[in-house]
């Protein structure tokens, strides 16, 4: 039987946001266990970028001039910009507030869905709240798996506010989602933040050099 969740309740992934109940306890109504680490075995790319150096710069640039205090403004002038760099590397489309609806507990807006290999998730924290967001972000994984047919045994995401990133993944077959706990700012971080997304987009490909970061 649910601990926290209503059998009776209708449950939107922006509604587990505001929910004031424990990560775990809620993963658990959903049949899943929540693992938080600071030992971060990403995917991570080695692979050449030569238009890094140029990201970053624009990066900076735009935390200079736009006011990002709404979540509209993060996401069109921070987040969307770095996915879209990554995606026109492999040529992979973004679904943009992509639509599910698995369950009365499971539905709603996904805000960034890269149908690649490893059906990419990227959410921004609402309120700037990396740690609510993360709830959310594990929820829509949770949807995801149930919505997709895919062989990849691992769904990857991430949240954030625009300026600071934090990942995760959600093991299918165990259902066991890891949060890492270290936080990533930009644009200090951009370049293994760029790397990771890239390791996580390309599935594991070989021709990508992917290897485990620790």
């Amino acid at each position: 039987m649910p601990k926290v969740l209503d059998p009776n309740e209708s449950y939107t992934f922006s509604k587990y946001f505001d929910l004031p109940y424990s990560p775990k306890d809620i993963l658990a109504d959903l049949g899943c266990t929540l693992e938080r680490t600071d030992h971060e075995d990403l995917p991570y790319t080695e692979r050449e970028l030569d238009w890094l150096a140029e990201l970053a710069q624009s990066m900076r640039r735009r935390l200079k001039r736009v006011n990002t205090t709404t979540e509209q403004a993060r996401r069109e002038a921070l987040i969307f910009p770095l996915l879209d760099r990554i995606c026109d590397l492999f040529d992979y489309s973004i679904n943009i507030e992509y639509t599910v609806s698995v369950s009365n507990w499971l539905k709603g807006s996904l805000n960034y869905y890269i149908s690649n290999p490893s059906n990419l998730l990227i959410i921004e924290a609402k309120q700037s709240d990396l740690t609510k967001g993360f709830t959310q972000l594990a929820v829509e994984l949770i949807a995801l798996d149930r919505w997709v047919e895919s062989e990849s045994p691992i769904l990857y995401g991430a949240v954030s506010t625009g300026e600071i990133w934090r990942f995760g993944l959600y093991d299918r077959a165990a259902h066991h989602v890891v949060e890492y706990l270290p936080l990533h700012p930009v644009p200090q971080d951009l370049e293994f933040i760029t790397r990771t997304i890239i390791g996580m987009s390309a599935g594991g490909s070989k021709e990508d050099a992917v290897l485990r970061r620790n």
